[in-house]
């Protein structure tokens, strides 16, 4: 997917209905464009809001958002995982992540598209034609490589 600014999509123009979520973005007064960035992020507070869902991104991804993450005065990455194409009234957004083990993870990606649907239509505007969600990962408690910071405790003295 496309992570520019674009605001025009052929897949857009072929649709061409708007859902009527939110406000018209093109009106007789002027048009309102979206930028794909807006919309990542949107879409990545959305899904981290979903019970099941530890981690955005593969394992690539998530490496360096920990790295980058230990940098003084760096911010976190609201939109690491999230991948989207913007077009006039449309977006489709695509969502790669880590589950918890136990969850269902047939639950957690519904849950991931009811919230991303419902924050991005509300937010922006757009119609969301589809979410697509791939699940890279299970977290399992006790086997992370010290997410947390905390010293790992020595077996032997």
């Amino acid at each position: 997917m496309s992570q520019s600014t674009s605001t025009t999509s052929s897949q857009a123009a072929q649709h061409g209905s708007s859902s009527g979520a939110g406000s018209e973005l093109t009106t007789s007064q002027g048009r309102t464009s979206v930028a794909d960035q807006v919309v990542s992020k949107i879409a990545g507070v959305a899904v981290r809001d979903v019970a099941g869902v530890h981690a955005l991104g593969g394992g690539a991804a998530r490496a360096f958002g920990q790295i980058r993450e230990r940098i003084p005065g760096a911010s976190t990455n609201v939109a690491q995982g999230v991948s989207v194409e913007v077009g006039e009234r449309q977006a489709a957004v695509d969502v790669t992540l880590v589950a918890e083990y136990g969850a269902s993870i047939a639950d957690v990606a519904r849950g991931v598209r009811r919230n991303v649907i419902s924050a991005v239509e509300r937010m922006t505007g757009l119609e969301v034609t589809e979410v697509n969600v791939e699940v890279t990962d299970i977290h399992i408690p006790g086997q992370d490589d010290d997410e947390d910071g905390e010293e790992k405790t020595s077996r032997v003295r």
